[in-house]
């Protein structure tokens, strides 16, 4: 890859680290150096596999001490940014966050805001019922198969006398996303996934036979995509979520 006279690549990315750091002055310092990092990693200066300088040459250059920049570290590790190995070729790397790592933060975020189970149910609807046309379209035998046998491990709990697994229901759902073979419809599934769990739990609580039905209209949907009719398959699941909708309507 060619250089140019500034001592960057084409790409923009720097060949030495030693300017990409600038002193912090102000406010909390490691949220600072967290967002001068973040920033880095954002503009592609800095890229996964990347190793971060010492702890002591990030202190002189953020002009911090290693206390300091060690906690901005351990905020980057949580977000998923860095990776803290140890032993003589540890360090702090720059790695890319992964679908999971989002999905658990955005769902976090809905977790601890004021967001109730009906209000998650009715975005839901808007979302899930949106995506049947690409799930009808793209799914294949293996999407099909593995949502077939979600449904029969559902069956089976409720034969066993184990009740109706709210779990599996929404296991069922994130694989429905996952059938778009679009990995960002995926990924807003995932962001769903702990809020959906606490509005089925809570919709089981106002009927307890909303899981009976719903594992029967969880195989009709399965049969409505293997067939590829998009409307029995939005049928089915507006007819799915609006009853659960009914479970958890405010008053």
């Amino acid at each position: 890859m060619a250089s140019q006279s500034d001592g960057s690549t084409v790409s923009g990315k720097p060949r030495e680290q030693s300017e990409m750091f600038g002193k912090v002055r102000a406010g909390r310092v490691s949220n600072l150096i967290v967002e001068q990092i973040r920033l880095l990693i954002s503009e592609g200066q800095l890229v996964a596999g990347d190793r971060l300088p010492s702890e002591r040459e990030l202190g002189e250059r953020f002009g911090a001490s290693r206390v300091t920049v060690r906690e901005a570290l351990k905020m980057l590790e949580a977000t998923g940014l860095v990776t803290i190995k140890v032993g003589a070729r540890g360090g702090a790397f720059v790695t890319a966050p992964t679908s999971e790592r989002v999905g658990e933060g955005i769902s976090d975020l809905l977790r601890f805001s004021v967001v109730e189970p009906s209000d998650v149910t009715e975005a839901r609807q808007v979302f899930e019922i949106s995506i049947v046309p690409l799930v009808c379209r793209r799914a294949d035998e293996t999407d099909v198969a593995e949502l077939q046998e979600i449904c029969e491990r559902a069956e089976r709990s409720l034969e066993s006398g184990e009740g109706y697994s709210v779990t599996l229901s929404a296991e069922f759902h994130v694989r429905v996303a996952r059938a778009t073979h679009n990995p960002a419809i995926e990924l807003l599934a995932r962001t769903f996934h702990g809020p959906m769990l606490r509005s089925l739990m809570r919709a089981q609580e106002e009927d307890s036979l909303v899981g009976v039905r719903g594992t029967a209209e969880h195989r009709q949907f399965v049969e409505a995509v293997r067939m590829r009719d998009v409307a029995a398959a939005t049928a089915v699941m507006t007819a799915h979520l609006a009853r659960t909708a009914e479970r958890l309507r405010k008053d």
